[in-house]
């Protein structure tokens, strides 16, 4: 009789989480990180970043649609949106849900990341590889970002790993600058910020870098199973401190119209606007917030 086989999250050195593995597909070394894709019994394939959990296909949606929809239904016109880091496709295809999305840049810097989940996790970015709308890029996130036209994107969604390895630079000062920056007047840009429970730090930090280039800082929460530790934040910077005091009502009128009404699994407009209410735990992490 075969051996169990088990794989072990290492993200934290106290404390994790583990998976029966069904059977590897891929183990790859590439030039930025050691990434690992397999078939699990309870979570249906799962990818590893440098041993961190970053995508499972049974609860990628939660973080993908709250990554997503929140900021572009906040905005409520962005026509522009870039994209830095997010290889695996799924908010590429969340934001392409939006028919008033016009164009979508992402910036991917492993390329092995996107070659890996298109063939072994197809179904979570589906059909957003050959949209018209798209242009897909294997390159430097920061490189772009600081090249940019000024006011050329209306939307930025950094959906990257931990403030460690190959994500610490996205984590600057210069990043957040140029990222204002790139933006236009009523820009945003929102980025993962860690669970804090377990990693308070890593929403101080991000929060006092983008207060030096945003004139709103703020965190809404999303509940992701496999991010283990009870709420994540994702970070939220915006030149307009009014795109986040949006009302249920016009948060439901612009999903209609953008046509993603009804195509969401956690996502709802009541949840949008109920996810920038902190318990005090998290908000004490923001001492810039107004």
């Amino acid at each position: 009789m075969p051996t169990e086989s088990w794989v072990n999250e290492t993200l934290y050195a106290e404390w994790g989480q583990r998976f029966l593995v069904k059977r590897e597909l891929a183990r790859v070394q590439s030039e930025f990180q050691d990434i690992m894709l397999f078939e699990s019994y309870s979570h249906g394939r799962v990818m590893l970043l440098d041993g961190a959990v970053q995508i499972t296909e049974k609860d990628e949606f939660v973080y993908q649609e709250m990554l997503t929809h929140v900021p572009l239904l906040a905005h409520g016109a962005a026509r522009r949106v870039l994209i830095i880091g997010a290889g695996d496709g799924g908010v590429l295809k969340r934001v392409l849900q939006h028919k008033t999305v016009e164009k979508a840049v992402m910036v991917e810097i492993d390329g092995e990341v996107i070659r890996l989940c298109r063939e072994h996790m197809p179904d979570i970015g589906g059909s957003a590889w050959t949209d018209p709308r798209a242009e897909v890029i294997v390159g430097d996130g920061i490189d772009y970002v600081r090249k940019a036209e000024t006011g050329s994107f209306d939307v930025m969604i950094v959906d990257s790993t931990d403030p460690i390895g190959v994500g610490e630079v996205l984590f600057t000062d210069e990043f957040y600058a140029n990222a204002a920056r790139l933006l236009s007047e009523r820009g945003l840009i929102v980025n993962q910020c860690g669970v804090p429970i377990m990693q308070a730090e890593e929403l101080e930090v991000t929060s006092l870098r983008r207060g030096k280039a945003f004139n709103d800082i703020w965190a809404y929460v999303v509940a992701v199973p496999t991010y283990v530790g009870g709420f994540m934040t994702l970070g939220w910077a915006a030149k307009d401190a009014s795109l986040r005091q949006v009302d249920v009502a016009t948060i439901r009128q612009r999903a209609e119209a953008a046509g993603v009404a009804g195509q969401t699994q956690y996502w709802t407009p009541e949840i949008h606007v109920g996810a920038f209410n902190l318990p005090p735990y998290i908000s004490k992490h923001l001492p810039l917030a107004s």
